[in-house]
């Protein structure tokens, strides 16, 4: 007795001793990890404020070179020294101006030249006086660049303060609009990217781990793990951007800090719920930091792995916007994942149970002797922790577990009945911006007292020889009010063509001439782009390799390349995250299964998008790439979900049998799912504080989409279709065959 008495003790010295040497290993580790990533932070932070340095929201850069408009933009270059956009300030008068207060104008135009950003290649244009004598115009050209907004603003005080003592009629008010001054405006509402939208979306998880965890701490925590994946995401994003690598745009920029956060607090949503398991089971802290790595880590590793994938199938895009987006995404997810398995267990393992402070979970040596009573299948390790809802919901599931499924796909089928409503097409310039915007204002006075379209002009690049062919052409169209080609004399503005000798000769670039016509409808309107499509058409048959850009025309590419990309994408997203799964469940029919919820989950979030923007927000419609962004995010996000379920449901299912590791799955999961559904959600509803109509939309699609995809498909959908199926859900692979004998042990115990 004393021997096994000696023994014994010796054995117990050599756990302690080999839990203390493992514990160790832990604390140095999570030392390491801690300070690596106050590195990241001490550098990323800063980088923060410099990403607007490296972005552009110019809508022409957006597209690739082969589009018409594109080639047409570089062309257009060559006629002037420098890029430049065109900017119109127009003064407005409620009377008819008198010949001495237009000539009383012109000092206007010379001070407008002399404004900051303002290209001196070209020169400034007017006074234009309108028709009905109510309003003059200078055509401003205005620098390319990041510099744009502070031009337009210099141009806007230039044109107030003299209106002011330039003796107008009382009520004269002025404008700076056209394509300089929306592409300002639209710098300026993307202004909230740095910080509001941050502080919107933290603030937003914050309120929710409070009231999930009822910790003081552990709240702080996730959110910490979220803010140094961002600073690690903006560290590689801004050096790859600076290097003219990728394309940053404004949009991107707020969707990258979005993806992180709620990404990120995603996944420590999942490793968390394991460390709370493993602290009831485990001997001490780095025992529980490991049990909780060991189950968390393929779930989170395939899951971001899916999402970056899906994420970079965006390189097939048309759009360099778009492409941008694929690797800028792919990236924020990356590093949500290794925060989420690296600072996370580090900063777990160190608080311990006081993390949870002030409901630490209490540690129960028995937890892993067996299952306890309740719902056959929910019940055991752990099962006393599974609030009732998801017991009842799977007691429900096991009774009907097709009606359950046919009512929860019915119900998606009908919200899905709104995609007959969706408008994707494209939507005017003057309703991208939701805000106040001097731009749309002064659009809407220009079309008041000029044509359409006027200040932002089509332009035409055509063969020398083919000029006076091409010019009469351009004039003859349907929707065009005026066309003249470009002087060779550069003061001398734009003049007729003509064949007198008197007249200036067009200007030619290598062969070519340049001419800009205006329209007579809105540049950014249906009609004009139909003029546009028609204008090509019989151009390209008159005279080959005339080239048709503009404003116009560049938006009219941009929706014709988003509505390919549509149909070319959404299937390599599909086949890309179909292989993941398959390899992550070993089986061909479950995923099969679950790409087709996930399909008609998406369907059913924008078919009632689409509803909401007609008839709730009454949006004029969808810019093009909406229903692509909406697919990719939800689609992503929506298998996160999948993966975090039938991950944990094939882990039961190998222990007892799959039916009942459905119940269990779902129970061990259904409110960490939900959980995280509702902090995606809030991240991205955080979107709708930047006043872009385009992260509107988005942040609308993708917050519903995500709590319909949580509480109805994740919920009832996909546990009860695979309950009903049963083990023949993960054909062709083993546990489709095998009969898993444990199952009737685990049933006959919780009954």
């Amino acid at each position: 007795m004393e021997v096994i008495t000696e023994g014994a003790g010796m054995m117990d010295k050599r756990i302690g001793t080999g839990r203390r040497s493992s514990s160790r290993w832990w604390l140095a580790g999570a030392v390491l990890s801690l300070v690596a990533w106050m590195a990241i932070g001490g550098i990323g932070g800063p980088t923060f404020g410099k990403l607007s340095e490296v972005s552009s929201n110019d809508q022409a850069s957006f597209l690739p070179a082969s589009a018409e408009s594109t080639e047409a933009r570089e062309w257009q270059s060559k006629f002037t020294s420098s890029g430049s956009v065109p900017a119109v300030v127009l003064i407005e008068s409620p009377e008819k101006l008198s010949p001495a207060q237009l000539a009383g104008l012109a000092p206007l135009g010379t001070q407008l030249s002399a404004a900051v950003g303002v290209s001196h290649s070209t020169s400034t244009v007017g006074p234009i006086p309108s028709t009905d004598g109510k309003a003059a115009q200078f055509i401003v050209p205005v620098e390319e660049g990041n510099g744009v907004k502070g031009s337009i603003q210099a141009l806007r005080e230039k044109a107030a303060g003299y209106a002011v003592g330039a003796g107008l009629p009382a009520g004269t008010t002025t404008y700076v609009t056209g394509p300089a001054g929306f592409l300002a405006d639209l710098v300026n509402a993307f202004g909230g990217i740095d910080g509001i939208l941050l502080f919107a979306a933290l603030g937003a998880v914050l309120v929710i781990l409070l009231a999930v965890y009822r910790s003081v701490v552990l709240p702080f925590v996730v959110l910490l793990t979220a803010v140094f994946a961002l600073c690690g995401s903006i560290l590689v994003v801004f050096a790859l951007a600076k290097a003219g690598a990728i394309q940053l745009t404004g949009q991107s920029q707020g969707i990258l800090s979005i993806l992180v956060v709620g990404s990120a607090t995603d996944y420590a949503l999942l490793f968390v719920a394991r460390y709370r398991e493993a602290l009831g089971q485990a001997s001490n802290k780095w025992s529980a930091v490991g049990r909780a790595y060991k189950g968390s880590f393929g779930a989170i590793l395939a899951s971001g792995t899916t999402v970056a994938l899906a994420l970079l199938c965006l390189l097939f895009s048309e759009l360099n916007s778009n492409r941008g987006l694929g690797p800028i995404g792919a990236i924020g997810i990356v590093f949500s994942m290794v925060a989420s398995l690296t600072l996370l267990p580090a900063a777990l393992g160190l608080l311990g149970k006081s993390a949870f402070w002030p409901r630490a979970p209490r540690t129960d040596p028995a937890a892993s002797a067996g299952p306890s009573a309740g719902v056959a299948g929910v019940a055991g390790p752990a099962g006393s922790d599974i609030p009732r809802i998801w017991r009842l919901l799977a007691s429900i599931i096991a009774k009907r577990p097709r009606a359950v499924w046919l009512g929860a796909a019915a119900v998606l089928v009908v919200c899905a009945l709104g995609l007959l409503q969706l408008q994707a097409s494209g939507v005017p310039q003057s309703a991208l911006i939701l805000s106040k915007s001097e731009a749309v204002d002064g659009q809407t006075a220009l079309g008041r007292h000029y044509p359409a379209g006027a200040g932002s002009p089509v332009v035409v690049v055509a063969d020398e020889k083919a000029a006076v062919a091409v010019l009469a052409e351009v004039k003859a169209q349907e929707g065009i009010s005026d066309a003249s080609v470009v002087s060779a004399q550069p003061d001398s503005g734009v003049r007729p063509l003509a064949k007198a000798a008197t007249e200036p000769a067009p200007l030619v670039r290598d062969g070519r001439v340049l001419i800009n016509a205006t329209l007579s409808s809105e540049a950014d309107s249906a009609k004009a782009e139909q003029t546009i499509a028609t204008l090509r058409q019989r151009l390209h048959e008159k005279a080959p390799g005339t080239l048709v850009g503009g404003t116009t025309a560049t938006a009219a590419d941009t929706n014709a390349s988003a509505q390919s990309d549509l149909w070319r994408i959404i299937p390599i997203v599909l086949a890309v995250i179909l292989l993941v799964l398959m390899a992550l469940l070993r089986s061909v029919l479950a995923p099969l299964l679950l790409i087709g919820t996930v399909v008609l989950s998406y369907a059913a979030a924008l078919g009632v998008s689409a509803w909401v923007f007609n008839h709730v927000f009454g949006f004029p419609g969808a810019d093009a790439s909406v229903p692509l962004f909406g697919f990719v995010f939800l689609v992503a996000l929506g298998v996160d979900y999948n993966i975090f379920l039938m991950t944990r449901v094939r882990e039961e299912s190998t222990l007892n049998g799959t039916r009942a590791g459905i119940l269990k799955g779902l129970g061990a999961t259904g409110g960490v799912i939900t959980s995280a559904g509702v902090v995606l959600a809030a991240t991205f509803a955080a979107l709708g504080v930047i006043p872009i109509l385009f992260l509107a939309q988005i942040s609308f699609i993708v917050a519903f989409g995500v709590l319909l995809d949580t509480t109805i498909v994740r919920s009832l959908l996909v546990p009860a279709l695979a309950y009903d199926i049963g083990g023949r859900i993960w054909w062709p692979g083993r546990l489709a065959r095998d009969p898993a004998s444990k199952a009737g042990q685990w049933a006959a115990t919780a009954s």
